[in-house]
């Protein structure tokens, strides 16, 4: 990227930032709805796969995005939020969308902006938020480039997300925990009548194993605007799964085939259930008459990354990243640590938004981790280290509990006590939110996604 490019991105991201952030919401698709009528329906220009859920939402969508690519298609991809440049979120062929293409495409968008901002105002309205410039933006570049699909990643439930004015030929829905409580609701029953909301008449609906509750309702969705249910574990499984270096090897029940021995390069048994969902959804896309082949299957996840996923960043000692930023996302991870990695020792970094449930990713590390060193990775929304440290020092205890004022100092503590730990098998872990995983991937030298 050339340094005028970075100058007119930096441009663009100021006036972005000037907007409602994408953690606050007015539940109205009137201002993302104008938006794209003027730019005469974008999102109705190319096939569309949608995806929510609490967490694994992201793998799952880069999952599906690699799977269609390798069956000869043209893709685009949104994602949320973003690691390091905005322009990760826009995806043309696997591949974010360059600088240039981004301040082009929003300096298109902005006289269509300035409309829709006036015209909300004047009704007593606020002006479109963050995500909805960004959600409009992804959908014009896409028809522009054009793409022959687009996996749209929902940001914030789904009902009233600004993506869901696309009319998706498959609907996914990955698992469901309690999150972004402030808008969803504080029930797993209210959270997923949210969530439901991405399931459109007709559609077909691909399903990652839930709870009941979330279970009940997402199916009395699918009843009332009939759409086609595809359940994992019941129309499609995990057949047969074996860990394996850098990985797992996998053998999936799917839709319309069975998929032998293949390789998932990711880490931990959610990533394998993600997976499991993505196959699913990419043979709904083609439907029966399209059976996938498997050279095309395996290489489709052979290419798969997940960034700040249980990611290795680092050895001796062994860094690993991981975005777990609830304590749905935390207990996953310390499921996947126990399993996957044979340390004898693991030291946490910890920083969480104050927004979040703390004292419930710290109930779901505890078991795991042999200490922690808490600290607050920069931003105004996460909760200050000293804070950390006393809800940390009541799970923990005093002695297990370290608290740094920076993310740099915390991986250097950390570093710190595994080289002192006396034994060779020691991990660290870095985790607590999308920001934390976003920092540390840079300060240790990570900044390709």
């Amino acid at each position: 990227m050339t340094n005028a490019a970075n100058l007119e991105l930096a441009r663009v991201e100021e006036v972005l930032d000037s907007r409602w952030p994408e953690t606050q919401i007015e539940p109205s698709l009137d201002r993302i709805s104008r938006l794209v009528e003027l730019l005469a329906d974008p999102h109705l220009a190319y096939p569309v796969i949608h995806v929510t859920g609490t967490n694994g939402k992201t793998s799952t969508s880069r999952m599906i995005e690699s799977l269609l690519r390798e069956m000869g298609l043209n893709t685009g991809l949104v994602t949320s939020p973003h690691l390091h440049s905005l322009t990760e979120r826009i995806r043309l062929n696997g591949e974010p969308i360059s600088a240039e293409r981004f301040v082009e495409a929003y300096d298109e968008l902005e006289p269509f902006l300035a409309m829709v901002d006036s015209e909300s105002i004047a009704e007593g309205g606020p002006a479109m938020s963050y995500f909805e410039v960004l959600t409009g933006l992804a959908f014009a570049v896409f028809a522009d480039a054009p793409v022959d699909v687009a996996i749209v990643e929902v940001g914030l439930g789904g009902e009233w997300d600004a993506t869901n004015v696309v009319q998706p030929v498959v609907s996914v829905i990955t698992p469901i925990g309690i999150d972004h409580t402030d808008y969803l609701g504080d029930t797993i029953e209210e959270i997923a009548q949210a969530k439901a909301g991405i399931i459109k008449p007709g559609v077909s609906a691909v399903l990652a194993h839930q709870t009941p509750e979330a279970a009940e309702v997402l199916l009395r969705r699918c009843a009332e605007v009939d759409a086609i249910v595809a359940r994992e574990g019941v129309e499609f499984a995990v057949a047969e799964r074996q860990l394996a270096l850098g990985g797992q090897v996998v053998s999936f029940k799917g839709l319309n085939s069975d998929y032998v021995d293949v390789l998932i390069p990711l880490y931990g048994v959610h990533q394998v259930s993600n997976a499991s969902v993505a196959l699913a959804a990419v043979e709904a896309f083609f439907g029966a008459e399209r059976p996938l082949s498997e050279e095309s299957v395996r290489a489709g996840f052979a290419n798969v990354t997940s960034p700040g996923r249980l990611e290795v960043v680092r050895r001796s000692p062994t860094v690993i990243i991981d975005a777990a930023h609830n304590p749905h996302g935390a207990a996953v991870l310390a499921e996947a640590l126990d399993e996957s990695f044979a340390f004898e020792y693991i030291i946490g970094v910890v920083s969480v938004m104050g927004d979040k449930d703390v004292s419930g990713v710290l109930d779901a590390l505890e078991p795991v981790f042999n200490e922690v060193v808490v600290t607050w990775n920069g931003v105004a929304r996460a909760m200050q280290s000293d804070e950390i440290a006393a809800i940390a020092a009541d799970r923990f205890g005093n002695d297990r509990v370290h608290a740094e004022p920076n993310l740099s100092s915390a991986i250097d503590k950390a570093i710190e006590l595994a080289d002192n730990a006396g034994t060779t098998g020691v991990g660290v872990v870095i985790t607590g939110s999308v920001v934390t995983a976003s920092a540390a991937r840079a300060l240790l030298g990570h900044t390709n996604v």
